[in-house]
């Protein structure tokens, strides 16, 4: 929290004594400059007593603007309003801090009851009212005033903030429970498919079955974990595929990797699973899946190849592309913003995607690796 945040804070806390404190800033400034002015000279006790006093005009105004007449009509849009308050407060204040001057400053200050005004010349002396009590008045009003604003919109910014990233957060929590029920669903068809035939492979389907769903529960949470962590999953997932597939099934999975980083959890999943489901899945003869995953200093990039069946159409799905590619592409957008590209094509027989991710400082922090891997 920086010093700013902090004053923010106290403010917060402490409202009251924070008011308190500007106006007997402004008291002191009032004294000094009564004080060392060229006027007649006058003790500190009259000149506190005095300005005391007199500052009751400056509180009326700075909370007048402040509380009503901005709030109630200026954000309002009640424009005519506005001005018409504006107007009327000035005049009050004006004419509160001339009475205060005639009937109470002057008579400490010991002025011979013939120059004392009368409420009738104090109400209609516009002149002297706007030129000698209205800017002085109205300037620490609006000091005031800006000083609210500011703090006001500073307190906006940060809530809008706040509620930005919690809707991301939301967001991206829905997307992922939107992945996983799909996922869990085909591969618990996977292993009931193997436990009626007592095949051997049925535990060692529930062990790893096991892993992935301990990855999804329980390391998934933050917005990224360490990318040997998704490769594990993937492989996982992969074994658990070919158990499905048998001999049938052709797939390649190569790694190139510098160093370690970190990604969001997830998303590499998703186009694998997109692959099995919407390739090998429709392609009762000898299905391809080439996987290559590479990290260098620059970028990160993920493409994944699989054949698809002859009579199905050149696009993918539209149920495939809603659940599987624009889903993963909302959730990319929260993540890595305009920092990543998503492109898919079908050539010929194979549909292509290719995932780039642009290794910025806050993906390849070599420290945050290892802090996320422990």
């Amino acid at each position: 929290m920086n010093l700013f945040d902090r004053l923010l804070s106290v403010h917060k806390k402490h409202r009251w004594l924070a008011h308190i404190a500007y106006w007997i800033v402004v008291l002191l400034v009032d004294v000094s400059s009564s004080k060392y002015s060229d006027g007649p000279k006058r003790s500190y006790s009259f000149e506190f007593v005095s300005d005391f006093v007199y500052e009751i005009s400056y509180i009326i105004a700075a909370y007048g603007l402040a509380y009503f007449v901005i709030p109630q009509f200026f954000y309002r849009k009640k424009y005519f309003l506005s001005v018409t308050a504006f107007i009327v407060l000035s005049y009050f204040t004006s004419v509160l801090g001339r009475i205060i001057t005639v009937k109470i400053d002057e008579p400490l200050e010991g002025r011979l009851p013939k120059a004392f005004e009368t409420y009738p010349e104090i109400l209609t002396d516009i002149p002297k009212l706007l030129y000698v009590y209205f800017f002085q008045i109205m300037a620490a009003a609006f000091i005031f005033v800006f000083f609210k604003m500011f703090k006001d919109q500073i307190e906006i910014q940060k809530r809008a903030l706040t509620l930005e990233k919690e809707k991301a957060e939301t967001e991206l929590k829905i997307l992922k429970n939107q992945l996983n029920p799909h996922f869990l669903f085909n591969t618990l068809n996977n292993i009931y498919s193997l436990s009626f035939t007592s095949s051997p492979a049925t535990s060692e389907s529930i062990a790893r079955l096991a892993d992935i769903l301990d990855h999804m529960l329980y390391r998934c949470n933050a917005q990224h974990v360490p990318l040997s962590a998704e490769i594990a999953l993937i492989k996982n997932y992969i074994e658990l595929e070919k158990i499905r597939y048998d001999h049938r099934l052709r797939i390649k999975f190569d790694t190139c990797i510098d160093h370690e980083i970190v990604i969001a959890p997830l998303i590499l999943l998703s186009l694998v699973e997109n692959a099995f489901k919407h390739g090998a899945s429709d392609d009762t003869g000898t299905p391809v899946i080439d996987i290559d995953l590479r990290v260098n200093e620059r970028d990160f990039s993920f493409n994944i190849s699989n054949t698809v069946a002859a009579q199905k159409n050149s696009m993918v799905p539209a149920s495939g592309e809603r659940i599987g590619l624009n889903n993963l592409r909302r959730q990319l957008d929260l993540v890595y913003g305009p920092e990543y590209s998503l492109d898919a094509s079908r050539q010929g027989d194979h549909f292509n995607v290719c995932l780039t991710i642009a290794l910025k400082h806050n993906l390849t922090v070599y420290e945050k690796s290892k802090m996320l891997i422990g």
